[in-house]
């Protein structure tokens, strides 16, 4: 090695300076200050949005948007609202602390873990004077409405303790099945015949609607259903449940009994329905009685029926809740 390549390296020390605008002209830095309020004033408006989506937009209003289609109101601008009320800050933040806090560079050297009484003392001057130089007590307009954007934003997680309220009073024993109802596929909104469907063969429904893209998602989470056909001889049910089947196809509620998890799994050769979220199996053959997991009761059944068309449709409602125990089921 030569000796060059021995010589060691040497500090290059720190870039000269370089000063803002804003540290020497008094309209820059008011220009900065407006910007910084503009943007906690955007934030501010975003949690306002927030707010106003959480109470006043209902849950089954659908808007178009070129990109991506028909989407639900209530879940976009609750999004949005939320994200511009965060991001507005982050952003007001730092363009604040780049135009108009300090930037000079400041070298602490190391000391013991604690510091001395002059040390802590000179701390807390240095807070204060740098406190000033940020301008938190000049600069008010910034004071003002960062203060407004945060104080807004507090308020979100505590408007979302209104979900634990009110009770749901007998919405979770009631479905959208009524006598009539056709039977239509999901996805494809189709209506179905008997002949639709093959011994073992299993089909996802949904009640009819007029307009299916308004579905509300509360209302699938309860009417969700398994159409399942197997030999009419297969059958192990009594009378009544029996006559609530048509030439072999029998209807379930899809809503686990147990935690209500989609039931979707379907064995043909020993007809068992699994649910994959805790194991729960079914026997279809004697009206989806439990056989193995943690489910303590069948899964509800639904009378249906032919009508004058031909296509299979709801001959009653359910006669019980669907679903996991709730705290005011009577069955």
């Amino acid at each position: 090695m030569s000796n060059t390549e021995l010589e060691p390296l040497k500090d290059p020390g720190l870039p000269a300076h370089a000063h803002r605008k804003a540290d020497h002209d008094e309209v820059a830095a008011k220009r900065a200050e407006r910007q910084v309020s503009i943007l906690f004033l955007l934030s501010a408006a975003g949690t306002i949005l927030f707010i106003y989506s959480y109470i006043w937009i209902a849950q089954d209003i659908y808007v178009y948007l070129p990109v991506i289609g028909t989407t639900n109101a209530h879940q976009l601008f609750l999004g949005l609202g939320l994200a511009f009320s965060l991001f507005f800050i982050g952003a007001g933040a730092v363009h604040w602390a780049k135009t108009l806090m300090p930037d000079q560079e400041v070298i602490a050297q190391r000391h013991e873990m604690r510091s001395s009484d002059e040390d802590r003392a000179g701390f807390i001057a240095t807070v204060k004077e740098n406190g000033a130089s940020a301008g938190l007590g000049r600069r008010t307009l910034i004071k003002r409405t960062l203060g407004l954007s945060l104080g807004l934003v507090g308020l979100s997680p505590l408007l979302l303790l209104r979900d634990l309220g009110p009770l749901p009073s007998d919405d979770l024993t009631k479905t959208s099945w009524a006598e009539g109802v056709h039977l239509v596929t999901d996805p494809g909104n189709r209506r179905l015949r008997p002949e639709d469907l093959e011994i073992g063969a299993v089909a996802h429904v949904l009640p009819e609607m007029k307009h299916p893209e308004h579905r509300k998602l509360d209302d699938i989470a309860k009417d969700a259903l398994l159409l399942i056909r197997i030999r009419p001889e297969e059958f192990r049910l009594d009378a009544e449940k029996l006559s609530w089947t048509y030439q072999g196809i029998i209807a379930f509620s899809k809503i686990c009994s147990h935690m209500g998890c989609a039931v979707a799994l379907y064995e043909q050769q020993t007809k068992h329905l699994l649910c994959p979220c805790h194991q729960s199996t079914f026997d279809v053959p004697t009206g989806a009685k439990v056989i193995f997991g943690p489910a303590a009761r069948p899964l509800p059944q639904l009378a249906i029926k032919v009508n004058a068309e031909g296509f299979l449709v709801a001959a009653a409602p359910f006669n019980q809740p669907v679903g996991p125990s709730f705290w005011e089921r009577r069955k």
